[in-house]
């Protein structure tokens, strides 16, 4: 939709691209600064509903990136966004954390995690706090035939140690069991994107998706209509691109490379 360099609105994803697990990128902050330098504009945007932005200010300033919670849209952003469009709810069951509950809560949605009938909507993030009488409710409430709504589709979570199951994987196993799938809210949908856009009244020519997976980050940045760039710093591999049929407008090995494209050249990375 336009040239690297004209990109004002930076859409990033978090763990993989500015960071990994604990440890953040050494080329995050001078990306950051640029950015800032430059009169653009950043925003988190993350798929990961297990934690408040509240913990994410506070996991960005111990790395030394001071954040405060405009700078963030999550997929319970998202989803608090698309249950207040939609039909009034009586009562749903949120499967994830306490985090996840609270800020449903928050915001006025009915929410419990024990079995009642009232329940007509089953919510589902992902839960780093995850039981197996969780996964019992589910089942029991997805065989009743209530609405099933997710968070984000990520298979896994990157950790320092590999991999741990995401809310995908946990939908997963739940159409296993029970035969169903729920309605995706977080990326690849375009929600994000779309508040984020609302949020900063840039065009979406202006926006440039941030992300290590194709099939969360770069679909979402197709789905709203924007260009995006793939990291390879995270979960996503140039082995995906050939395989994927979602492709990106860039890829570069990590955000420094990203940085020094926006600064020196598109040649720094690789246009799709």
């Amino acid at each position: 939709m336009g040239a690297l360099g004209e990109k004002k609105l930076f859409l990033l994803d978090m763990d993989g691209t500015i960071y990994l697990d604990n440890a953040l990128f050494p080329g995050t902050i001078p990306f950051l600064r640029w950015v800032k330098e430059t009169r653009g504009t950043y925003l988190f945007l993350t798929n990961n509903s297990s934690r408040s932005v509240e913990a994410y200010v506070e996991k960005l300033g111990r790395m030394g990136i001071a954040a405060e919670r405009s700078d963030f849209l999550t997929s319970v952003d998202a989803l608090i966004a698309d249950l207040r469009a939609g039909p009034e709810r009586k009562l749903c069951y949120a499967f994830g954390t306490e985090s996840f509950r609270s800020q449903l809560r928050e915001a006025g949605i009915p929410v419990t995690d024990r079995l009642e009938e009232e329940i007509d909507c089953l919510l589902i993030g992902f839960d780093t706090e995850l039981t197996f009488q969780k996964l019992e409710d589910a089942c029991i409430l997805l065989n009743r035939g209530v609405d099933f709504i997710a968070t984000n589709p990520d298979w896994v979570c990157p950790t320092w140690y590999g991999s741990v199951p995401d809310c995908g994987s946990v939908c997963e196993m739940l159409y296993r069991a029970a035969g169903r799938r729920p309605r995706v809210i977080g990326k690849p949908q375009r929600a994000m994107v779309d508040l984020a856009l609302r949020r900063t009244g840039l065009p979406p020519e202006a926006a440039l998706v941030v992300g290590d997976r194709l099939y969360t980050d770069i679909a979402c940045g197709v789905n709203a209509g924007v260009d995006s760039a793939f990291v390879l710093s995270g979960e996503g591999t140039l082995a995906d691109l050939e395989s994927s049929g979602v492709q990106p407008t860039w890829v570069f090995d990590d955000i420094a490379a990203l940085h020094r494209a926006l600064r020196e050249g598109e040649e720094y990375g690789q246009h799709r």
